[in-house]
């Protein structure tokens, strides 16, 4: 790999009009302390992007993360146990979750889901965790924020068996066209990552174009899926710059309504009171 690969992307020119990166891993992009979640939101700023919702994957990702959310007053919380790591989903984990679901900052319950790309949880035990998260979701009256991997149509069987909870949103959203609109007729809420501006990605960017702005949300699931034209390399919160921009052109809007709408749309999904 060559050390252009292994630097960040330049911090972009800041955007007309502030938004929300709606699913990042603060964690993952390397911070521990108050002082490294400081350094990433200074940056984040700078390119203006105002507030962020880190978001867990395991159970000591969730402490992290609640945590994280009370050093900084524009971090936000998600918790939950990723489908990948429901394997040994029980009792210690599910009254760790409750406990931390149920404070102020935790604005979602997230990320569960499926995820049948890779196999290291049983789908049955996967989907046990899922309806059980959906059934904190809908207790707490908080988001569910969705990991779908290859899981489309089982995502929305569960999701209409158990009922769903009054707001949905699937992060990182991967369909295409057809199961956007069914999402979206449903009244979920489709969150957008840096791989819809891949141009090879074609079925996500027709998927994206249909999707009204009060469903819009955008996000970077940093450090990981960093958009063109810096793919491959350290993704961060500020990088949601670039994918609000290419969406902006994607959809033939103009950038500082799509900023003010994706805003919008995060202040009124998760409640935040900033």
């Amino acid at each position: 790999m060559t050390s252009e690969k292994r630097e960040r992307p330049p911090v972009p020119e800041a955007l007309p009009a502030p938004v929300i990166d709606a699913h990042t891993h603060l964690d993952a992009c390397g911070a521990v302390d108050a002082a490294d979640v400081a350094v990433l939101l200074d940056r984040a700023n700078a390119a203006g992007v105002s507030h962020v919702i880190t978001v867990a994957d395991d159970l000591a990702a969730a402490q992290w993360a609640a945590e994280a959310s009370t050093w900084d007053p524009r971090v936000y919380a998600a918790v939950a146990v990723h489908p990948t790591r429901t394997a040994s989903f029980g009792d210690v984990e599910k009254a760790e979750l409750e406990r931390l679901a149920v404070l102020p900052r935790v604005v979602a319950i997230g990320e569960t889901g499926l995820d049948y790309y890779w196999d290291y949880s049983p789908p049955a035990a996967q989907h046990e965790a899922f309806r059980w998260h959906i059934d904190l979701s809908k207790r707490l009256g908080k988001p569910l924020m969705i990991h779908d991997r290859d899981a489309h149509e089982d995502i929305l069987k569960v999701l209409d068996s158990e009922g769903a909870p009054s707001t949905v949103v699937f992060h990182c959203f991967s369909g295409d066209a057809d199961f956007a609109r069914r999402c979206v007729d449903a009244g979920y809420v489709l969150s957008f990552a840096g791989p819809v501006t891949f141009k090879n990605a074609r079925a996500l960017r027709e998927a994206a174009q249909l999707v009204p702005q009060d469903q819009l949300l955008v996000e970077t699931d940093a450090p990981f899926l960093t958009p063109h034209p810096y793919r491959g390399r350290p993704n961060e919160p500020y990088c949601v710059n670039y994918t609000v921009r290419d969406l902006a052109t994607l959809r033939g809007e103009d950038l500082s309504e799509l900023c003010a709408a994706v805003t919008r749309t995060a202040q009124r999904v998760f409640g935040l009171g900033y």
